[in-house]
């Protein structure tokens, strides 16, 4: 396939991972040193020049194991280190607010606005760092490059394949929740509302013609919504106003015990061997390569965090092994449950060794006793 979309979903997801990991790092009363530079490690190596340039190749979407593993991979460039836990709820929160942007997105070009927002955004993170912006700055014109000859067909693709690859993921966000743009099955609820697509008419009228093409009579029909006009089209360029919201920070203002999700995707496991493996194989060796971690000084020492500990946030998947209560039910688990767990039933463990041990004497005659036993019967 032609259309690239593979760098438009690394874009997008790795700005929402981003937005998450600001939030998360504010919460956690982190020092500003050590956010700036997390955010700066992770966007410099985001947007590498050898990096985007294997990313831009025209080649299939792949799979979500081998996206996760890449941008694993990516905030760890960082003297971050999360817990495997933390990034499966990371990336299932990336996953979903950047499905619900494409499903809002008014029409397929418009996939651009919202990459470009994310572009924006991640641009202010690092606007202290002129090299890193230089780097954003450059991927931009690359993506400008690349995507403004695509046609309305192409872009229609584009998204096709975009929402054909979120189908089978219906993780619940509370935030989503509480605006009621989600319900509680983890399906989006669209609304009859809002401003049309740029250069489409608002529905609910109806213009008879004659055969002169000359206009006769009008009616009006019920929409069942409200519409509107746009005010304008949204910039295309470097620099200017994207008119649409979609692809901004939804987290900045959001408190951190006000977001977070209640159950893992629901992706279909399918054990037949598939024919993209190796190529999927040699994308994630080849994307790893470009993003080398750099060494840490021996004065720097890096930091350990589970972003979802007080999981009042974005993450909160349902724990196995928790109990259960409605099915529909917004469960707030903490990623670090299954380390608490195995603490306590080794503390537990220790108790009975201490009072149940056995003598030597008994513990080395206890072959011998087994064989009297079996003599007797």
């Amino acid at each position: 396939m032609s259309v690239r979309t593979l760098p438009l979903v690394f874009i997008n997801l790795g700005g929402e991972m981003l937005y998450i990991l600001d939030q998360r790092l504010q919460a956690l009363n982190t020092s500003v040193d050590n956010s700036e530079k997390v955010m700066t490690d992770i966007v410099g190596a985001m947007f590498s020049k050898d990096l985007m340039d294997e990313l831009l190749k025209p080649q299939q979407l792949y799979s979500h194991r081998t996206l996760k593993t890449v941008l694993t991979r990516l905030a760890h460039t960082s003297i971050m280190r999360l817990s495997q836990a933390s990034m499966d709820k990371l990336y299932e929160l990336m996953v979903m607010a950047f499905k619900y942007q494409v499903f809002l997105c008014p029409r397929p070009k418009d996939l651009l606005l919202i990459t470009y927002n994310h572009i924006d955004t991640i641009r202010e993170f690092v606007q202290h760092t002129p090299v890193v912006v230089n780097q954003v700055d450059e991927t931009h014109r690359k993506v400008i490059e690349v995507y403004s000859s695509l046609s309305e067909g192409e872009f229609q693709l584009l998204r096709q394949t975009l929402l054909i690859f979120f189908q089978d993921l219906h993780v619940r966000v509370s935030l989503f929740l509480k605006n009621k743009v989600q319900n509680p099955n983890g399906r989006f609820a669209l609304l009859a509302s809002g401003p049309v697509p740029h250069g489409i008419d608002v529905p609910g009228l109806i213009r008879m013609f004659d055969r002169k093409g000359r206009e006769v009579r009008r009616g009006e029909f019920p929409t069942g919504g409200s519409y509107t006009s746009p005010i304008r089209q949204g910039c295309f360029e470097l620099h200017g106003d994207r008119v649409i919201s979609l692809g901004m920070n939804i987290y900045s203002g959001n408190h951190p015990e006000e977001t977070y999700i209640s159950k893992p995707p629901s992706v279909k496991k399918d054990d037949a061997p598939n024919l993209l493996a190796k190529e999927e194989l040699n994308l994630l060796a080849r994307l790893m390569g470009s993003m080398k971690a750099e060494d840490i000084p021996e004065t720097e020492t890096a930091f350990r965090i589970n972003l979802f500990t007080t999981d009042g946030e974005e993450g909160g998947t349902e724990a196995s092994g928790g109990a259960k209560q409605s099915s529909f039910e917004v469960i707030n688990i903490q990623a670090i449950q299954d380390e608490q767990a195995a603490t306590q039933l080794a503390r537990i463990a220790g108790q009975f060794a201490e009072g149940d041990e056995l003598p030597e004497s008994l513990s080395t005659n206890k072959g011998a006793d087994l064989l009297s036993l079996m003599d007797d019967l």
